[in-house]
């Protein structure tokens, strides 16, 4: 793509994707559903002025990765210590009923076959294409609605980042169903190496960190060391240990969460996320669909597995939270808050087709899954988190 191209395409991206987030935020929507809208109509499906490039591919990936670097930044360790336990209960549930209802819904739809067979793999396959969750979205909207800090907010969080683990852990397995080359073992031990690799130097950078930030005190080389600590998490963790880069990112904004300088770094990630990356990224989800190439013989199952998803989700992570003693709305919220999908949804899918276990039509359903769960996740988060101040107010007048 030509340099010349390329500034047009930002250009237009930027415009509307900021036209219609702020729109958006007038509806008393949350921006990144614009945003999000944005993609889809100035993209493939709708005026065809922007089309996808491994360009924007690109610029979209920093996007996610300063949007969770910045999430890390904004994390309390000591909610994130109380959380724990509960995050990981939250996400083996919320991996767990996705893997079986997408299951289930494949057989509903084109029939139930015996196990073992090259049918019940592909059964198999599309529930985990449902166990994938999208963190980022949910994260950008808690920001808007300052609500990331707090315990609920860092549950869902530390949740979706385990999801992803796991899910990395349940497709390898289902791929060595085909693939006998495929370590599940070696999977799990590079995870787990991975974590041991963060908690050790990430000790270590946090000690080294604090010396610098003593030295250059709110200085711009603050900011500058944290984002090369974010990107070269990023790259160690995806080379190296196979385990999502935006994993890595968000393990290094928690290592300086906890430094003076934290929410100095997190303004000056906000103003390259919100000027230019954040938009790219949350356009790009819109762009990379076209609704002109929908296949109507799966159109009924596509609807079907959007709703089994995001259903599969809420029930899932949401009475686990229940039986983790959160209250009814605190539940609801942590459920509807991992419900969205994105990137490792497609990721998975690819993967599943090159390993002959995912059709190219079912990418239909995919896209649709990520699209509809990416507009209406911060619609809802946003109007259950209104009822806290409705709640509030009642209490108030109450007392009174």
């Amino acid at each position: 793509m030509e340099t010349i191209e390329i500034l047009r395409q930002l250009a237009i991206i930027i415009i509307f994707a900021k036209l219609f987030g702020l729109t958006a935020r007038r509806l008393k929507a949350p921006q990144v559903a614009g945003e999000i809208v944005a993609g889809l109509i100035i993209g493939p499906s709708l005026l065809g002025w922007v089309q996808p490039s491994q360009f924007l591919a690109g610029m979209a990936e920093i996007g996610v990765i300063l949007l969770m670097f910045n999430a890390g930044l904004g994390t309390n360790i000591n909610e994130l210590k109380r959380s724990g336990l509960k995050a990981t209960l939250i996400a083996c549930a919320g991996v767990f009923i996705p893997l079986v209802c997408g299951t289930v819904l494949f057989m509903f739809f084109f029939g139930f076959d015996k196990v073992g067979s090259e049918r019940f793999y592909k059964a198999i396959y599309i529930g985990t294409i449902l166990t994938a969750t999208s963190v980022s979205i949910t994260v950008q909207t808690l920001k808007e609605l300052g609500k990331l800090k707090n315990f609920t907010g860092t549950t869902i969080v530390s949740a979706a980042i385990i999801d992803d683990v796991l899910g990395i852990i349940v497709l390898t397995v289902v791929i060595g169903f085909k693939d006998p080359s495929s370590n599940t073992l070696k999977v799990v031990l590079n995870t787990a190496l991975f974590f041991v690799f963060a908690l050790v130097a990430g000790y270590l950078f946090y000690r080294i960190f604090k010396i610098v930030e003593k030295r250059y005190n709110h200085t711009r080389r603050i900011p500058i060391v944290g984002l090369a600590l974010a990107f070269s998490m990023s790259y160690i963790a995806q080379h190296f240990f196979n385990v999502a880069d935006i994993t890595g990112a968000y393990i290094a904004g928690v290592i300086l969460c906890s430094t003076k300088d934290s929410d100095y770094i997190a303004r000056k990630m906000d103003i390259n996320s919100y000027m230019l990356f954040g938009p790219v990224f949350f356009a790009s989800i819109g762009l990379a669909t076209n609704v002109k190439n929908i296949d109507t013989t799966i159109l009924f199952f596509s609807l079907a597995f959007v709703l089994v998803g995001m259903g599969a989700k809420v029930i899932g992570c949401g009475l686990m939270a229940k039986l983790c003693r959160f209250n009814r709305l605190e539940s609801l919220k942590i459920g509807c808050g991992m419900m969205t999908r994105g990137e490792v949804a497609l990721i998975v899918a690819q993967r599943g087709l090159a390993a002959g276990l995912l059709e190219h039509t079912f990418f239909t359903a995919v896209i649709l899954l990520i699209i509809i769960s990416s507009i209406t996740t911060p619609i809802i988060l946003k109007a259950l988190y209104s009822r806290d101040k409705e709640i509030e107010q009642g209490q108030v007048a109450v007392a009174n």
